[in-house]
């Protein structure tokens, strides 16, 4: 399925027109920026996919009622009806939180439209409950996996409007590398490049659209492997996430949450290893641990990064774990650390992480 075409509403009561095409057509860019469909508005013929308005009985044996229960409905692929999408007309559509976000609704009834079924995941936008919210919208992973699996990922998974980042640029550095939920995150000033083990190629985000409440262009990024957060810090600020939210009480500064020194004015880069629940933090040569369980600096720190890590003799400008290795960063290179023997196995180009 190389084509889709939709024929959008002329008038909706409360919103503007212009207001409604965007809605519609920010929707339909949820499902082709991670598949290779292309969508195109058509007017002098039916499209595959027919977005109308209606009330009451409407002819399809699935009549509205202006109940709150039943609001939209949509069509699996096929002949006749097939791909459609009906809005119940008496329901008051908003392009806000408030009572039906006209987008959200639309986002989800495409993704029936293309062959989705309800999801289990309570965060995917396939789920059956409306849990519309706020207007910040990221598509969740398994909406991605299950209509990939229909139609295959993106031929353009790394092309944003107005991004130029490339991931294969030898000269290439990045402001902070972090691990989450197996995903390994390299974040580049408004960019996010993510690497996911069953994708052939990288996924670049722009942070706005998955974090819009961080300031961006961090020095170092961790995920604490006994809780599951993102921790992202910018000189001597630390911001802890979940899910796409900002925690209550965040940015906090680092010597009052950590216990760091007056004298420790930004961290160079942090990691947390799995199976000690210990974080070490670099800045400069040295580097501290923090026991994430008792919420505290071990005594005896700071120590120098060289004795303990042999081998790391520069500035590590950025660090995560995988499997049993922490990988170090300094510019364009890595170092992959050993954390059984304490040596360093492997250096190279980070590009190994892009299938450059």
């Amino acid at each position: 399925m190389d084509d889709t075409k939709e024929i959008m509403p002329s008038r909706l009561t409360g919103l503007t027109q212009a207001v409604v095409e965007n809605a519609i057509e920010r929707a339909f860019r949820v499902w082709s920026d991670v598949t290779p469909l292309t969508f195109e508005r058509v007017f002098e013929e039916e499209g595959d996919i027919v977005l109308s308005f209606h009330r009451r009985d409407h002819g399809d044996l699935y009549p509205f009622d202006g109940s709150k229960d039943h609001f939209a409905h949509a069509f699996l692929p096929g002949p006749g009806l097939g791909g459609n999408v009906h809005y119940d007309l008496d329901q008051t559509w908003t392009d806000s939180s408030e009572n039906f976000n006209l987008f959200y609704v639309t986002a989800h009834e495409l993704g029936h439209a293309l062959g989705l079924t309800h999801s289990k995941d309570e965060e995917a936008l396939m789920f059956p409950n409306y849990t519309w919210d706020n207007k910040d919208f990221v598509l969740n992973q398994d909406d991605i996996n299950r209509i990939q699996a229909l139609y295959g990922p993106s031929q353009n998974p790394m092309q944003l409007t107005g991004a130029t980042l490339d991931p294969c640029n030898s000269g290439l550095t990045f402001d902070a590398i972090t691990t989450y939920r197996g995903e390994v995150i390299f974040l580049k000033d408004r960019f996010l490049i993510r690497v996911i083990s069953f994708l052939p190629e990288p996924l670049i985000n722009e942070m706005d659209l998955i974090w819009p409440n961080l300031p961006g262009k961090f020095d170092a990024a961790y995920e604490p492997s006994v809780v599951d957060e993102l921790r992202f810090f910018k000189g001597s600020k630390v911001w802890a996430v979940q899910e796409q939210n900002v925690l209550e009480g965040f940015p906090m500064d680092i010597h009052s949450y950590f216990g760091f020194p007056s004298n420790v004015t930004h961290i160079d880069a942090a990691v947390c290893e799995e199976e000690t629940g210990k974080t070490y933090f670099f800045v400069d040569h040295m580097y501290w641990r923090y026991d994430e369980n008792t919420r505290s600096m071990d005594p005896g720190y700071p120590r120098l990064i060289a004795e303990d890590f042999p081998g790391i003799n520069d500035k590590v400008d950025d660090v995560f774990q995988k499997e049993g290795n922490f990988y170090f960063f300094h510019q364009s290179i890595q170092h992959r650390f050993n954390l059984q023997t304490r040596k360093i196995e492997d250096s190279g180009d980070f590009s190994t992480w892009f299938n450059c």
